[in-house]
């Protein structure tokens, strides 16, 4: 099994058609076409069902597939680690992050790393923590920050926990203040509340939902469906009150009033994690360094 005939495989998979594959990888497409042939004489079973017009995966190919994503996308992990030169002066980091860690927490600690290493290209990949754990896995990013427990089941990762967060409420100025006017909101104060709330598969919107109903209410939505901007944006719009992170709301405080939550309140375990059989980029890992380090 070659490599460049696993490059041709995926390229077929994706664009589902030889000659679109064929130019993707630049190369003739009855070249393409020997090696995908000779691939699956190899492994003794075909990975594409040939019919007119349409190219599809048989169970070979689908077992197949993410395996050869991860080879190829390791490989070019360790291409972009050689390629580094003495003292950082050149390299990328994949970096993926919930989009309210990229408000809150990353700006600071990017912006030095920048300043240290301005040869490094940052890449950031913005999702919700069950993304970004299959993106690891799939070896498309070198680390991420997530947030604990990790979905089950998850693949074989190594977690670092970096900061266990407060959450606090979020109204509009303009509206009555959430808990009648107390400096602190308990959670059974949003009974009746109409919340703004994040779209589905975001962690922040799991937790305070849980949390609303260990109090024995089912929440009352405003509006759902935002990430972190639109959301902020609608609680200033006036549309109901939501529930956030503190970095975040220090960081968005114009046009907000920010409420703390009684004790014992609600908070979030912030951890950095990449996979466990591989060693992140020499990059990737004074990254890592510097935020352990914050």
């Amino acid at each position: 099994m070659q490599f460049q005939q696993l490059q041709y495989f995926v390229a077929v998979a994706e664009t589902r058609h030889f000659t679109r594959a064929a130019d993707l990888v630049h190369v003739a497409q009855p070249s393409l076409s020997q090696q995908i042939k000779a691939l699956e004489r190899e492994l003794g079973a075909d990975l594409f069902l040939r019919a007119r017009g349409n190219i599809t995966l048989t169970d070979a190919g689908e077992a197949l597939l993410p395996l050869a994503r991860r080879i190829l996308a390791d490989a070019d992990t360790a291409r972009h680690e050689v390629q580094e030169l003495v003292q950082l002066r050149r390299g990328r980091v994949r970096l993926g992050a919930t989009p309210s860690l990229c408000t809150g927490l990353l700006p600071d600690v990017l912006r030095a790393f920048h300043d240290r290493y301005p040869g490094i290209r940052l890449l950031i990949e913005e999702g919700g923590s069950h993304d970004l754990v299959r993106e690891l896995a799939r070896g498309a990013l070198d680390l991420a920050l997530v947030v604990l427990p990790l979905p089950s089941p998850s693949p074989a990762l190594t977690t670092v926990e970096l900061l266990r967060e407060d959450l606090v409420v979020v109204s509009s100025p303009d509206a009555p203040r959430p808990g009648q006017g107390r400096r602190t909101v308990r959670v059974a104060d949003l009974e009746g509340e109409r919340l703004v709330m994040f779209r589905h598969g975001y962690d922040l919107r799991e937790l305070t939902v849980a949390a609303c109903r260990a109090e024995g209410f089912e929440p009352d939505f405003a509006v759902e469906g935002g990430e972190m901007d639109a959301v902020l944006g609608f609680v200033r719009a006036r549309l109901g009150v939501a529930v956030v992170p503190r970095m975040v709301a220090a960081r968005s405080g114009r046009g907000l009033r920010v409420t703390p939550l009684a004790r014992p309140g609600l908070h979030r375990t912030i951890a950095l994690a990449h996979r466990s059989d591989v060693a992140p980029p020499r990059a990737a890992r004074e990254l890592q360094r510097m935020l352990l380090e914050r």
